[in-house]
């Protein structure tokens, strides 16, 4: 009877759950995880700062002075350690420069060159040594184009073309033969030649326009003063009538030697330049220079982010040119609020 007993109470226990599965417990409670667990930090390795060798030409005038200073601005803001040397004007102290970028082994070279010919052999030194080379401002004329990776700067042709359309429109209603002095910049510079080419074009077959003086000036006003006193020491049938400078600091400087010969600048002789210094729009506002065909010198924020971009091994176009614009005396008050350098 008990036995029988037994029996019926373990067929009730079993049918209470279902089919009669047993529920798996697990052998081995799970350890409660504390909220405080101190994970060991791993300090990822920071970024390397990008080292710029920069070979400045020189600081012979305002706007070069400005070109300095927005590239130093600009390398400071974009992070990037600046390395630059004043070569003052010779071809030699930049190739010094150049091969002292290399052994110091910066991440990119860019060099603002004096002259546009004789750097084949250092620029194949820097890409032997697989350092990137940027040319700014000026251009260099080298056999094998691969030796650098861009040109940053400025269309000169294009602002000597600017200055002789100026010229023949200004000087549309004179009668008679008209005589250009030229002051040139330092000789064998990319600006030099090509606004001097520039402007030659689109005089060519004007046979009422002649240039009958040209000399360098150096891109200095003092060597601008110096020139045109020198072009005004000549008997007064051979002055000219329109005077091209290739940059305002040589105007500058023809304006006091024109006003010291007793003449009237931006009347008796029209003076037509290339920068677009506030120097230069003071003059204008003054009526002494007739118009400025403007060459932008900020080119810092340009070479930051080429040298970024190249460091992120990105293609770069070949030619980077600035917009640029030509401003007449007429618009200089209003102007020359916004001229920064």
């Amino acid at each position: 009877m008990v036995k029988w007993l037994i029996c019926l109470v373990f067929l009730l226990l079993t049918g209470c759950f279902g089919t009669g599965e047993r529920i798996a417990q697990p052998s081995v409670m799970p350890a409660e995880i504390p909220l405080n667990i101190n994970i060991p930090s791993v300090e990822l390795p920071a970024a390397k700062t990008i080292v710029l060798g920069f070979s400045q030409l020189g600081s012979e005038s305002a706007w070069r002075a400005a070109n300095t200073n927005s590239i130093k601005a600009a390398a400071l803001e974009a992070g990037i350690t600046l390395i630059m040397k004043n070569a003052q004007q010779s071809q030699q102290n930049q190739v010094e420069a150049i091969r002292s970028f290399i052994e110091s082994k910066v991440d990119v070279i860019a060099i603002a060159p004096v002259v546009q010919t004789g750097w084949d052999d250092i620029l194949q030194e820097a890409k032997q040594a697989g350092i990137p080379v940027i040319i700014l401002d000026r251009a260099v004329n080298v056999k094998d184009h691969s030796l650098y990776v861009t040109c940053i700067g400025s269309d000169f042709f294009e602002e000597g073309v600017k200055a002789a359309k100026y010229m023949l429109d200004k000087m549309s209603n004179h009668s008679g033969r008209i005589k250009i002095a030229e002051l040139q910049g330092t000789i064998g510079s990319t600006p030099s030649i090509d606004r001097g080419r520039g402007f030659r074009k689109m005089i060519k077959g004007q046979n009422t326009f002649d240039i009958t003086l040209t000399q360098s000036a150096d891109f200095t006003m003092a060597g601008g003063y110096k020139v045109m006193r020198e072009f005004l020491s000549l008997p007064d049938d051979e002055w000219p009538q329109v005077l091209f400078s290739h940059n305002d600091d040589m105007a500058i400087g023809a304006v006091k030697a024109i006003e010291e010969a007793g003449l009237k600048p931006g009347t008796d002789i029209i003076i037509i330049s290339v920068d677009g210094t506030r120097r230069a729009f003071e003059q204008m506002i003054a009526g002494n220079i007739n118009a400025v065909v403007e060459c932008n010198p900020l080119l810092g924020p340009l070479l930051m982010q080429a040298t970024q971009e190249i460091m992120s091994g990105r293609t770069l176009p070949k030619r980077m040119v600035p917009p640029e614009d030509i401003f007449p005396q007429e618009l200089a008050a209003m102007e020359v609020g916004n001229r920064t350098y």
